[in-house]
């Protein structure tokens, strides 16, 4: 018994020794492998352990380990791999003089043991754990846009974040204003899943609920991906987001736009606003100034009191009034008087105001406002500031101070606040005319517009000595603007027009000769001597008075002809030899006998030729002796 038993033993220990011979991997127990970390779609470089002499690499096996179960895929005799079929097949070469076998474009399917073994001169195994990373991409979040009630009675979904294409499967970490979110029942619930891709990496989606408070209106919510790589710990944070948040509102108020002191014609803009989201409903209302009760205003869409443009009755009390159409609940704002600044009703005494020359004359200006007024007058005509202050008093009163006045009431505590009234100052006296006569050069039986100014006070009228189409027009209350359209006739020549301005305190007359004038093409050419104005208080307004440009044309056109004969003449007797051309003294040129009148050539030789002048003369005209800077040329027979 005891001998079949040592038996056994032997023949036990016989078999184990036989299965370490022939070399099947795995069966002894091996130290733990040796770890290499790579990235996806890179090299994967495995050496066959570094204690080996590089006679033991002669004759090698490589095997894929997975799952336990060990797969030929490489083979190294005498220096030479060749891959086996399978799955490396295409994948796998030599490095190093074939110490090294190296895995191209690796993938998370790589990620197992690769087992080295050497048969000569004994077996010897190495192991190699690979160990392959890739870095997820860009985290996206996308927020609940619906919102999250604060009575909420359970926590509901705040956002999504998704992590793709990663491997290993990172780690999501959900943050709120910078604080990690943690695990806390009936509060925060983070719920993670996974999906693998066909090619092996893995996306990663993770919803986060949770109850939130009216202070988490203005929450920043992020999601963190935390992840490894060959180099270290690594992580990438998604955008921030902020969930619409509904809460009950607590209060209303009212607000007025612009801010700060307003006038009558701004746009004012009265809104209601309050704590809640969404808002309830708004109403407006303003106090009756008779009943003393609110009454609802009228509002635009949104709920704006629109006031354009304000006006003094604007001004009063307002309130506004929320209705929480989920809770029913009402609300009241405070009350808030709007002041709506103004200046009205001004007006100046006398309004009509009249005097004669001489005297003098006081314009009292009043106004109302709320608020403490300033005033100035003006000057209409010139916009000069004549005096500050409510009175402006006017002394020794000519008729050039007839015209315009404006009183400006301004309030200094509103900017652009006031409000302006003119008044017109007469001045007793007959017609003014700004001239007494005039000429205009006209064309014969052509249409022709004359004009004629007056003031005066009382206001004048203006009639004409001609027949034709008349019209007026008002400068100001005291003068008056007459045109007259008539033809130019024989008679009208001869007789002029004359323009009339007469009122109750006398007459004036400004006189319009018309002359002739054939090489003019156009009218209205008026000469005025300075001795014939009616008088020096007032200035004629005269229409614009074209004149030809064909009178011009005609005189240069003549000009150029004269001159060009002139040249063409010297020129002839120049090439005859008969012209000379010395730089002093005269030269005699004896024309034919049918030549009867005598010509003297006066030439300056400074001049261009354009520049000679022809001049007429009998004998010639005499020189001084000494002036010798001239030639000339006597032309006679």
């Amino acid at each position: 018994m005891v001998r079949c038993r040592l038996v056994c033993a032997l023949l036990l220990a016989a078999c184990c020794c036989c299965r370490r011979a022939a070399g099947v991997p795995g069966e002894a127990e091996q130290p733990e492998p040796e770890l290499l970390e790579v990235e996806v779609g890179s090299t994967a470089l495995l050496k066959c352990g570094a204690s080996h002499s590089p006679g033991n690499f002669s004759h090698i096996d490589w095997f894929s380990v997975h799952k336990g179960k060990p797969t030929l895929i490489f083979r190294v005799r005498q220096g030479q791999g060749q891959s086996e079929p399978g799955e490396y097949q295409h994948r796998l070469s030599l490095e190093d003089k074939g110490t090294t076998l190296a895995l191209t474009h690796v993938t998370p399917h790589d990620e197992r043991i690769f087992l080295c073994q050497g048969k000569r001169p004994r077996s010897q195994e190495h192991r190699i754990q690979l160990r392959v990373y890739k870095a997820p991409e860009e985290p996206s979040i996308q927020v609940n846009a619906l919102g999250i009630s604060v009575n909420s009675r359970e926590p509901e979904e705040v956002a999504t974040c998704v992590g793709r294409n990663g491997y290993p499967i990172p780690q999501v970490i959900w943050y709120k204003n910078d604080q990690p979110l943690k695990e806390e029942k009936n509060r925060v619930h983070i719920q993670s899943s996974q999906i693998v891709e066909s090619s092996g990496l893995y996306t990663l989606r993770s919803v986060l609920k949770a109850q939130l408070l009216k202070e988490d209106k203005d929450a920043q919510f992020y999601c963190e991906l935390n992840y490894r790589l060959p180099s270290g710990n690594h992580m990438k944070e998604s955008r921030e987001v902020t969930v619409p948040v509904f809460y009950p509102a607590e209060k209303v108020w009212l607000e007025v736009e612009p801010v700060g002191m307003l006038k009558e014609g701004d746009r004012v803009e009265i809104r209601c606003l309050a704590d809640g989201n969404p808002p309830p409903h708004f109403s407006i209302s303003k106090q009756n100034l008779s009943t003393r009760e609110m009454e609802e205003e009228t509002t635009n869409d949104n709920g704006i009191l629109v006031l354009e443009p304000a006006q003094k009755e604007h001004s009063g009390l307002y309130e506004c009034q929320g209705l929480d159409l989920e809770t029913t609940a009402s609300l009241q704002s405070d009350q808030q008087e709007l002041l709506v600044n103004y200046v009205s009703d001004v007006w100046v005494s006398p309004a009509a105001p009249e005097s004669q020359e001489g005297s003098s004359l006081t314009l009292t200006c009043k106004a109302q406002s709320n608020q403490a007024l300033e005033f100035q007058w003006l000057r209409e005509k010139t916009g000069k500031v004549l005096e500050k202050g409510p009175v402006l008093q006017l002394h020794n009163l000519k008729r050039e101070a007839g015209g315009g006045y404006r009183c400006v009431a301004s309030v200094p505590s509103v900017p652009g606040l006031n409000r302006t009234q003119l008044v017109n100052v007469a001045i007793f006296g007959p017609p003014w005319m700004a001239l007494k006569q005039r000429k205009m050069w006209v064309q014969k039986d052509t249409l022709l517009n004359l004009s004629c100014e007056a003031s005066g006070h009382p206001r004048p009228t203006i009639s004409w000595n001609v027949k034709g189409t008349a019209s007026e027009q008002d400068q100001d209350p005291q003068s008056v603007l007459s045109f007259l359209n008539v033809l130019v006739t024989p008679q009208l020549l001869e007789t002029g027009a004359e323009c009339v301005a007469s009122n109750s305190l006398g007459k004036n007359t400004t006189i319009i000769f018309l002359e002739l004038d054939s090489s003019r093409t156009a009218l209205n050419m008026s000469t005025v001597s300075p001795h014939t104005r009616a008088n020096s208080t007032s200035t004629e307004k005269k229409l614009p008075e074209p004149e030809s440009k064909g009178v011009v044309i005609v005189a240069v056109t003549v000009c150029v002809l004269v001159l060009a004969v002139l040249g063409a003449v010297l020129y002839f007797f120049y090439k005859k030899g008969k012209l000379p051309c010395g730089r002093s003294g005269k030269q005699e040129i004896t024309l034919p006998p049918s030549h009867k009148s005598e010509f003297v050539v006066e030439v300056k030789s400074d001049k261009l030729p354009e520049e000679m002048g022809l001049l007429q003369g009998s004998n010639g005209d005499k020189r001084a002796p000494g002036d010798q800077g001239e030639k000339y040329i006597d032309l006679r027979h």
